[in-house]
């Protein structure tokens, strides 16, 4: 067995509640007066001091006077949604609930009611923290649960503060009425063993059916931002800030912009979402330095006119994650702002919600040297390449990634089958994505074993996804292919394919649509043992044209 090591040095973890961690542990590394937090629209701010303070008060609220005012009681281990786009009390609903001892499940603003239920019911969610923007879908879902008005009202609080909103909400526990009425002493410890109790239930985007909630722990989150504090790009600036575009309830967005730059002092301006011109227009007005980004945004940003009407030159780096940044696309937006007088590195990183998020980070030193690489693998963590579960990649040689250390989750909430399937007896993480190691021990991803989405149609008997990369979208689109139960002509499959597509839009959100197309074909290609054969159909992806108002695409 081949077991590659950390070039980094080993760090401390101790173990202790995340909010112990930030609010007591970290709380004295920066001055309590430092602003954490600030909404890019409004300018309102948190600084360290207030968001302990509100944290405590919010927690108090949950456990004392959520039950006075009719809702539902709450205790240590309950779960409470959160379902909210950005806003300025994220940080306060987060770490108010943690601090109270709760289990806290992040839905993604876009699912639609059914997609709710299903997170809510399989979280076993008691509360939930709702968006004004939301309240209609969530009254949708628990219509769905033949809850009457009345019961939905005492699961929900309306997220009020400081939330611009025209309806008045006399009606509703709101987040607001919790605040201020009382403070807890001291957060809900969880010290020694307790450190491995779950904290946060993330929903995998449903790699083999519906979504599974991730039991991120206290321990996983504490290990995680002390691991990348090592690796995560250094450039000693003066007043470093970051801008907080990425959703919270994804777990890149939540660890890396609502608790990793807390441990580096960092305010974090909060958007509400992507919008080229405000981001921009943020970044000259906050003199940002730092900024997190996926690829699609990079690829706006390397052709929007917005870029040239404000003043970037305080941004010095540009992290990516959640997909591949390719080289061209990373030095055409580093040229971009170079010209303008913007000088920054862009890198990138690697991980999963299974592993807290990050397991490598490009370093920026290296950011062009190794274009393309997710870069070396954070300290803590171990890392194999492995070949169908049982022979080991040799140097050079693609294998499936394989991790192994304190950021690997629990498991997969109420399903023991998942969890071992994914996780090995001696603690090893298939992360079903094939990865190649070069000489320097800089990693790439270049292919993908995971199915990435299934969804039951009642004319479809067999199918598969693969993700076919988009140059016009800067990332992957899904495109399934699908064995009709009745067998097709010709003329015909190419309308149902279409069908398909707008079929599936109604069941899933928008991230889920099929939009690399619909093809219908005879037989799924799959190998003696049953796998699909997905490198045959990426073969056969490269000789198709995509259907109609499709972007355009190639592998």
């Amino acid at each position: 067995m081949t077991v590659y090591q950390s070039h980094f040095p080993p760090v401390p973890v101790p173990n202790e509640s995340i909010f112990t961690n930030l609010c007591r542990t970290r709380f004295n590394d920066f001055p309590p007066e430092r602003p954490a937090f600030i909404d890019a629209a409004s300018g309102t701010t948190i600084t360290r001091r207030e968001l302990r303070d509100l944290s405590l008060s919010m927690a108090w609220g949950l456990r004392n006077e959520l039950p006075r005012l009719g809702g539902i009681p709450l205790k240590r281990g309950d779960v409470a949604m959160v379902f909210s786009p950005n806003t300025i009390a994220w940080p306060i609903m987060l770490f108010g609930s943690i601090a109270a001892g709760l289990r806290m499940t992040l839905a993604n603003s876009a699912y639609t009611a059914r997609e709710i239920l299903h997170q809510w019911k399989d979280s076993g969610a008691k509360v939930a923290f709702v968006h004004p923007s939301l309240l209609a879908v969530t009254l949708e879902t628990f219509a769905l649960l033949d809850l009457s008005l009345t019961e939905a009202k005492r699961r929900i609080i309306v997220v009020d503060w400081h939330v611009p909103s025209q309806a008045v909400f006399k009606e509703y526990i709101c987040m607001s009425d919790l605040l201020g009425k009382g403070s807890l002493a001291e957060e809900e410890k969880f010290s020694g063993e307790q450190a491995n109790e779950t904290t946060l239930l993330c929903y995998s985007s449903g790699t083999t059916g519906k979504p599974k909630g991730v039991e991120t722990t206290h321990r996983n989150l504490v290990a995680v931002l002390a691991m990348v504090d090592i690796a995560y790009p250094d450039i000693r600036e003066p007043n470093p800030t970051m801008i907080g575009v990425l959703p919270f309830y994804h777990i890149y967005g939540v660890v890396k912009l609502l608790h990793f730059p807390w441990t580096r002092g960092m305010p974090v301006v909060i958007m509400q979402r992507f919008d080229p011109v405000d981001f921009c227009r943020y970044i000259e007005k906050y003199k940002v330095t730092q900024a997190l980004v996926v690829p699609p945004m990079c690829l706006v940003l390397s052709r929007h006119p917005a870029v040239e009407k404000f003043n970037l030159s305080s941004l010095r780096v540009m992290l990516s994650g959640a997909a591949p940044l390719g080289g061209p696309l990373m030095n055409a937006l580093r040229n971009r702002l170079l010209k303008l007088g913007t000088e920054v590195f862009i890198t990138q990183g690697y991980g999963l919600t299974e592993t807290s998020p990050t397991t490598h980070v490009l370093p920026a030193e290296d950011s062009i040297r190794k274009v393309g690489s997710i870069g070396n693998l954070l300290p803590n963590l171990e890392a194999r390449l492995v070949i169908e579960d049982t022979d080991e990649a040799k140097e050079g040689e693609p294998g499936e990634l394989w991790v192994r250390g304190p950021t690997i989750m629990k498991g997969y909430l109420g399903n023991v089958e998942a969890t071992t399937n994914s996780i090995t007896e001696d603690g090893w993480f298939k992360t079903g994505d094939i990865a190649v190691r070069d000489t320097e021990g800089h990693y790439a991803i270049v292919d993908r074993r995971k199915e990435l989405i299934k969804y039951k149609h009642p004319e479809i008997v067999d199918a598969a996804v693969i993700g076919i990369n988009s140059e016009k979208e800067a990332t992957e689109l899904p495109r399934a292919y699908v064995v009709h139960a009745k067998g097709l002509a010709t003329g015909e499959r190419i309308e149902f394919g279409k069908q398909v597509q707008e079929w599936i839009k109604a069941h899933v959100a928008r991230h889920k649509f099929l939009r690399g197309g619909v093809v219908v074909i005879d037989v799924i290609p799959k190998s003696a043992a049953g796998k699909i054969l997905r490198k045959d159909l990426r073969e056969r992806a490269k000789t198709e044209v995509l259907l109609e108002n499709t972007p355009r695409a190639k592998l």
